[in-house]
């Protein structure tokens, strides 16, 4: 995932300019945060969380709900405002507002039995069980292209565990960053426990290394992680990374072309292909190749753009014109290397950040379309041979984040899901996405940790052991060692 973040390191106060993808016109501006600043807006969260930890689940539990009854209040206000910022539909921004309430709800009602002690038999003598205690402030770092949901992914059980948090967003997107720190502010949380900082991305080093920040966690492009997770590694503090992807789909021989087109098409382009789990490599057999295109073209030719603040839009522009140029770069240079193009591919003759579906066929080896993640529109048809040259060219990536199988046979594709593709997800005749009830992540390149569900609220707490001497009664199950 493209990284938009300024690069700024000089701790001057940066200025946020916004500008509206769908025309290439500057929006609304903000004075941004100094270093200085930064660093005392993440010393307050850390003295509002020493409260904040001992606050009873529900309690915790009452101000998330209120989050995200502020959510749904507002509902309309936040999805125009991140049409605004980077282009994403109203009708899309509306449905995310909906789905970090409905997380905002999972996790006041499940974090409490999440993070319940677990009882652990060490014999007669000893009563030992594992608690699970808050850490401290957590960095966030986050991308721009689910500005609101990225962010409440990790906040709702992030603050339900006991953490209090800071934000380094895109910078972009300034008004969603400055919009979700209001959020919780009117649903109640205590001051200073969420802030949202206005800040270049040179300045996130300075608050790794500062004392108040416990760990840190990122979403966004593979050298972004590499910056941050060096960052963290110097100073021993944890870290979880949610980076790119090139998400592969295996359509297999027995696959129905025309439902499997359906459900490659809606997965190629979610929120107009700028998503980490989009699908990008579509890896198709050869026996039903042909007709599967044909149903795809049809299917990705129906997403026609329009204006994003449009309601029955499904389809808007790209975030900026730079990051369409890239893309279009990239479809360029997989042509020149032999792919040929079956929809889409030039750029439209009219001002903003516009770009067709596309998709490419014959893609092979040696072209962006094969190698690397396009964050866009674009969709590489790749052929094999068979299912195990299919799972071989699917793993044959140095990212590992979501990945599909479309198959008639059910138990076939649960089998080749589970235990045959390299990713941290994969999904049979579905398109990927996440949801609060099951763990969301990736491996290889793609990143590392778990957000979402139970695995998700483990990864920013202490997963402590204690064990209580009951008398003379202790008797050891296993041999003793020396302590260590």
């Amino acid at each position: 995932m493209p990284d938009s973040s300024a690069l700024s390191t000089t701790g001057a106060r940066p200025r946020l300019q916004a500008v509206n993808p769908a025309t290439d016109q500057p929006g609304k501006s903000y004075d941004g945060h100094t270093r200085e600043e930064a660093l005392a807006a993440a010393r307050r969260a850390h003295e509002a969380f020493r409260e904040w930890r001992s606050a009873p689940f529900s309690e915790r539990a009452r101000r998330v709900r209120a989050a995200a009854a502020v959510l749904r209040d507002r509902k309309d206000e936040f999805a125009a405002l991140m049409t605004a910022e980077m282009g994403k539909t109203l009708t899309d921004g509306r449905a995310e507002i909906e789905k970090c309430a409905a997380n905002c709800d999972w996790f006041a009602e499940h974090a409490e039995g999440y993070l319940a002690r677990r009882p652990a038999d060490l014999g007669p003598g000893q009563k030992a069980f594992v608690t699970f205690n808050p850490l401290g402030v957590i960095l966030a770092v986050m991308p721009w292209n689910f500005p609101f949901w990225q962010l409440f992914r990790f906040a709702a059980p992030t603050l339900m565990a006991g953490n209090a948090a800071v934000l380094k967003h895109a910078s972009n997107v300034p008004g969603c960053a400055l919009a979700i720190e209001g959020v919780f502010k009117d649903a109640g949380f205590p001051d200073g426990l969420f802030r949202a900082l206005l800040i270049p991305s040179g300045d996130v080093n300075a608050l790794i290394e500062d004392d108040s920040i416990a760990a840190v966690t990122l979403t966004g492009s593979v050298e972004a992680g590499r910056k941050v997770a060096e960052a963290a590694g110097r100073n021993l503090k944890k870290c979880v990374l949610e980076l790119g992807g090139s998400d592969a789909y295996l359509v297999l021989d027995d696959a129905d072309p025309e439902k499997a087109a359906k459900v490659a098409a809606a997965a190629r382009m979610v929120n107009a292909g700028q998503s980490c789990v989009a699908g990008k490599r579509f890896i198709v057999h050869a026996k039903v190749r042909e007709a599967f295109e044909r149903a795809f073209v049809r299917e990705m030719q129906a997403f026609t753009f329009g204006d994003p603040a449009q309601a029955d839009t499904r389809f808007g522009p790209l975030v900026s014109v730079k990051a369409r140029d890239e893309v279009h770069a990239q479809v360029r240079r997989s042509l020149e290397g032999g792919a040929r193009r079956l929809a889409g591919g030039e750029i439209p003759e009219r001002p903003g950040a516009w770009y067709p579906a596309t998709v490419l066929t014959d893609v092979r080896p040696g072209q962006p379309a094969y190698d690397e993640e396009i964050f866009g529109p674009v969709a590489a048809v790749i052929e094999a041979r068979d299912e195990a040259e299919a799972i071989e060219i699917a793993n044959a990536s140095s990212f590992g984040l979501g990945s599909g199988v479309l198959t008639q046979d059910l138990a076939r594709g649960e089998r080749i899901a589970a235990e045959a593709l390299q990713a941290g997800m994969s999904f049979v005749n579905k398109n990927v996405g996440s949801d609060p009830r099951i763990p969301f992540g990736g491996v290889k390149h793609s990143g590392y940790g778990r957000e979402c569900s139970e695995f998700g609220i483990h990864e920013f707490v202490n997963i402590k052991t204690v064990v209580v001497a009951q008398g003379d009664r202790e008797r050891p199950s296993l041999p003793r060692v020396s302590p260590e």
